[in-house]
């Protein structure tokens, strides 16, 4: 699907909006920040209130039963709709690769092909289909950017973040040596080998301090929760933010 490389702010899109479990439990600022820079952007957007999970965790752990019951609520959730945007690059893998695996030569097969084609990752969305790389936003600080692994893996996503940031008044970005390490938050991961997670992350942080950044910035919240948890739990005085919220920022 492409919509246009130049922005054309006349032209209104209908975007419903999925939002991460955790964006929705914990981090309801980045589902905020991303609904109105889709807005500014030249989208209406639309939110289900009887959205849920996409059955990841169950995933991750193997259990391809429940994730599949649970996947299935979301094909009917956004059954009409014709595009879908996430501010998370491992929900938006889930619903692009795993989603349709999951239903595989079974009746709902074509519904998960279509829901993956019409589904993006935020910054992808923005810069790959819109076609917009300069939302007016300004960040006067001095920032690293992580790469989440699935968006990363998955779905090849490391030039559309980047190239937003790049657009940012008085940001300074500044790569990390580690920024395509995995973080170690994983989901369930993180719960069965919590050591092995801990360990991770320090690895990260240590890396983003090299940089003397005062901002981690990244497009998957779920690494973001992670590592400022470690940064917090250590006293550190570097912060974690979603694109979603540097692009919010005027």
């Amino acid at each position: 699907m492409k919509y246009s490389q130049t922005p054309q702010r006349d032209l209104v899109i209908d975007v419903s909006l999925f939002v991460p479990c955790y964006v929705d439990q914990l981090m309801p600022e980045v589902g905020i920040a991303a609904a109105v820079v889709l807005e500014r952007a030249g989208c209406r957007v639309r939110y289900h209130e009887q959205q849920t999970c996409c059955g990841q965790p169950p995933f991750n752990m193997g259990c391809h039963d429940e994730a599949r019951t649970i996947a299935q609520h979301m094909l009917e959730v956004f059954a009409e709709d014709d595009c879908v945007v996430t501010p998370s690059g491992s929900c938006a893998a889930m619903v692009k690769v795993f989603i349709p695996e999951l239903f595989e030569q079974t009746p709902q097969a074509a519904a998960a092909r279509r829901l993956a084609d019409v589904t993006h990752e935020f910054s992808s969305f923005l810069v790959d289909v819109l076609g917009v790389t300069d939302l007016g936003a300004r960040f006067p600080h001095r920032v690293t950017l992580h790469d989440g692994c699935h968006g990363l893996r998955e779905l090849g996503i490391q030039a559309a973040p980047r190239t937003l940031l790049s657009r940012v008044r008085e940001v300074e970005l500044v790569e990390m040596a580690e920024q395509q390490t995995c973080c170690g938050f994983g989901g369930t991961f993180a719960v069965k080998f919590p050591q092995i997670s801990t360990a991770m992350a320090e690895v990260k942080c240590f890396s983003a301090l090299e940089t003397e950044a005062e901002y981690i910035v990244s497009n998957d919240p779920s690494c973001l929760m992670h590592l400022q948890g470690y940064l917090e739990r250590q006293g550190s005085s570097l912060q974690t933010v979603h694109l979603a919220q540097v692009l919010n920022q005027r």
